[in-house]
Order: C-alpha cells, then sequence, then structure tokens
C-alpha cells in the first residue's frame, strides 16, 4: 500500500494541476471567470482560489464548476 510523502508540497502540485485544468478549459471555450462562477453560483473568491490552486476545493465546488463546462468531473481531476 503506497504511503503519503512526508511533506504535503505534493498536496499544492495537485491542486495547481487542477486549477490549470480549469483555466485551460475555461480559455478554449473562451469564457470569463466571472460567467463560469456566475453560472456555477459560487464565490468570485471560491472559484479564484480554485483555479489558481491556493485553496482546498468542495467536491460540490468542483462538480458546480465542471457542470458549468460541459465536463467531467474527472476531466478536472485526472490530466
Amino acid at each position: 500500500m503506497p504511503t503519503l510523502p512526508d511533506d504535503d508540497e505534493w498536496l499544492a502540485l495537485e491542486r495547481r494541476a487542477i486549477g490549470d485544468r480549469i483555466r485551460v478549459t475555461r480559455l478554449r471555450q473562451n469564457r470569463t471567470q466571472e460567467s463560469v462562477f456566475l453560472a456555477a453560483e459560487v464565490s468570485r473568491s471560491a472559484y479564484q482560489a480554485v483555479e489558481a490552486g491556493t485553496a482546498d476545493a468542495r467536491i460540490t465546488t468542483l462538480l458546480k464548476i465542471a457542470r458549468v463546462l460541459g465536463v467531467h468531473v474527472t476531466d478536472l481531476l485526472h490530466g
């Protein structure tokens, strides 16, 4: 069974990767952050933190963002 690394740097890297996938998907659709967070009914600050990879995202938030972007949530979680 795999064990966790001694530090949490891997978590920060994963959060940034998820945020990057959200940003790339949004930009490919020529959408603004505002159009996505308003449609997803999440706060501006929560959306920006998720896209920047600076905060833990609730699964509900990720599901809403995925729905608005028209992708499955796993597309955001796995690159």
